[in-house]
């Protein structure tokens, strides 16, 4: 008799947490139509970034609302990598990434998970990219400066190229040097 007031006692106690937890379910409110992608803003670590990086980081300006930032990071002990991430108005992932890291093959198939050089490039803005081709992502990249510049993603090629004629500073376009003003006294010039 004491074994069968156990199981019926387990199966009462289960009924009851059960209960409790569509109760718990009902009330937490559930919105299946919003969106599951969370935008991040890169202003701060675009900052960080530009004054700690020995190039000029690129990030793409005029894409327009459709283009979404998802991600972004900076390391300045990993070969000053800079990532940001997006999801283009097709919802494809598009990243531009730049890093210092040598050699330079081997950082473009990390960060394109093992994209194979091709012989074929592409003009984007004045500037000749290198096309690479893999079993996740394509990319366009750039040498110039000392570092290495990487468009990549799931997106298609046209989209990639239109992400790379966004980048602001161009890779591979001479540093615009800013010219003291004029009006500038000797001791504010640094």
């Amino acid at each position: 008799m004491r074994g069968k007031q156990t199981i019926r006692g387990m199966f009462q106690s289960m009924a009851v947490i059960g209960v409790v937890v569509a109760g718990i379910y009902m009330l937490v409110p559930h919105d299946e139509n919003a969106d599951p992608i969370r935008t991040v803003d890169y202003r701060v670590e675009l900052v960080t970034a530009q004054r700690a990086a020995p190039y000029q980081v690129a990030v793409p300006e005029g894409l327009g609302g459709q283009w979404r930032a998802t991600s972004v990071s900076f390391d300045r002990a990993d070969a000053h990598a800079w990532h940001v991430g997006f999801l283009d108005p097709d919802d494809q992932y598009v990243a531009v990434e730049q890093s210092t890291a040598k050699p330079a093959d081997k950082y473009v198939r990390e960060v394109t998970h093992r994209a194979a050089r091709t012989d074929r490039t592409r003009q984007v803005a004045g500037e000749t990219w290198q096309l690479w081709e893999g079993p996740k992502y394509d990319a366009l990249v750039l040498a110039a400066d000392g570092a290495t510049t990487v468009v990549t993603g799931t997106a298609s090629p046209a989209r990639l190229a239109e992400m790379a004629a966004a980048l602001s500073p161009r890779p591979g376009a001479p540093e615009e040097t800013a010219k003291p003003s004029a009006a500038a006294s000797p001791s504010t010039r640094q």
